[in-house]
């Protein structure tokens, strides 16, 4: 027997509490679920398709106090938390404080995500490859920036802004317009008192998680997110229209340099900096001439990387973070399946700006595969149908053996004679990358 385990976690049947109403935390039920240590799963809020797997609790994950109260009353053996709005608002802490297991980074080390001008000075002080930038408090300083600055140029909001915060501008008038949107309009309210202006790299996007004890990491498989609405990367930002994984592009001499240069000295700079950082880190990465570099980091899973992620994973992903818990995963590796998983989001009609909702959503009995899975995102059951109810509603994940093969594997299962909902909008080109620039890293 594991002695990790033993005296507590491995003869024990867990309760486990997952935060969350999306399809990542439906994709890290459906896993968690497979653990032989777990007995029951509750989420909060939850979806319906984690009905299916769990109990769904009407709790809110801005509502830490009745979270609390809640693992408290139903004596929940570990908490893991989906999205980065209660980790920014200190949930970790307040759990431990109650001498509660539960999975993520302290308030403290949620500023990695919770303020870019935070991430961007700690990269600045550790040398950490990241983008140059400035960071402006008020609108008319920003703005004379913008007129002696080089374009095309990034600007971001400092705070959390569910991915949409940001914007690549070509020139001068496309600058001003976000720059108002930003300080002016107050789109994003707190979130952009600050901002940050930032040279714009070139390069492959890739997403890195790795999971961490604040000292050691185990790295999850390398893998791209799809973030603008339309195929070829056009339209709008929105959280991520679909990805993929492994990354073929990334190969082992790649993926060893950014464990080297970005992820180790990442967990070193926030534990001098009095951050202990546990849980996920993932620094969204481009691929530049000059190497890779950090665009942003998350203190959480990705979504919907973790989707397709959790189909490729082996391993018991309870195992893993009860290793984390104790600081213990020096001595564990994580397992992937062979071969690639493709995940395919498809979002409703108007989405990332002002979307439908109440669409039927048909097809979700049709999945005849054992390696395909449907993670609800934006669902809701009503009079006994599935109808649409978010901007993202549904992924549609497959794995496969070849990229080529598990593409076409996802695809086949959307349309009219498949899954459908009226408006339905999905991108036709998950994954293509991976098949153009795969070769050129052999």
């Amino acid at each position: 027997m594991d002695p990790l385990f033993q005296g507590d976690d491995r003869n024990k049947i867990m309760k486990i509490l997952i935060i969350g109403s999306g399809g990542r935390e439906h994709a890290l039920g459906w896993k968690i679920k497979q653990s032989p240590l777990v007995s029951k799963i509750y989420f909060a809020p939850g979806n319906p398709g984690t009905k299916e797997i769990g109990e769904n609790v009407p709790i809110e994950v801005t509502d830490i106090k009745k979270l609390v109260n809640f693992a408290k009353n139903k004596k929940i053996d570990l908490t893991v938390v989906g999205p980065e709005t209660p980790l920014v608002l200190g949930i970790v802490d307040i759990f431990k404080k109650e001498k509660m297991k539960i999975f993520g980074p302290s308030k403290k080390a949620s500023q990695i995500e919770g303020s870019k001008t935070f991430s961007k000075q700690l990269m600045k002080k550790y040398k950490i490859p990241t983008a140059q930038y400035d960071i402006f408090h008020n609108f008319s300083a920003a703005k004379d920036y913008l007129q002696k600055t080089k374009y095309p140029l990034v600007i971001k909001a400092d705070g959390l802004c569910m991915g949409k915060g940001v914007a690549v501008c070509k020139n001068k008038k496309e600058a001003e317009k976000f720059l108002e949107e930003l300080m002016i309009d107050k789109t994003f309210g707190e979130s952009a008192k600050k901002i940050i202006i930032e040279e714009c790299l070139y390069g492959q996007e890739v997403s890195f998680m790795v999971i961490t004890d604040g000292k050691n990491f185990l790295s999850l498989l390398p893998s791209q997110d799809h973030k603008r609405l339309i195929d070829n990367n056009q339209g709008p930002n929105t959280g991520g229209m679909g990805a993929y994984t492994p990354v073929p592009f990334v190969d082992k001499k790649l993926l060893k340099q950014i464990e080297k240069e970005i992820v180790a000295p990442t967990i070193r700079a926030m534990a001098k900096e009095g951050c202990l950082y546990q849980g996920v880190l993932y620094p969204g990465l481009i691929l530049t001439k000059d190497g890779p570099k950090v665009l942003e980091y998350n203190c959480r899973f990705g979504d919907p990387e973790t989707e397709a992620l959790m189909m490729s994973l082996e391993s018991d992903l309870v195992e893993i973070i009860l290793a984390q818990q104790k600081n213990k995963l020096k001595n564990k590796k994580l397992v992937f399946k062979k071969g690639f998983s493709v995940g395919i989001v498809l979002a409703s009609s108007g989405y990332p700006e002002k979307y439908k909702k109440g669409d039927q959503i048909h097809g979700l009995d049709k999945i005849d595969d054992k390696d395909v899975q449907i993670f609800h995102a934006g669902t809701k059951k009503v009079d006994k149908k599935i109808v649409s109810y978010g901007g993202r509603v549904l992924l549609v994940v497959a794995h496969g053996v070849t990229l080529d093969e598990t593409i076409k594997k996802a695809y086949q299962f959307i349309g009219k004679k498949n899954i459908y909902f009226k408006g339905m909008q999905y991108r036709h080109d998950i994954g293509k990358n991976g098949l153009i620039f795969g070769s050129n890293y052999d």
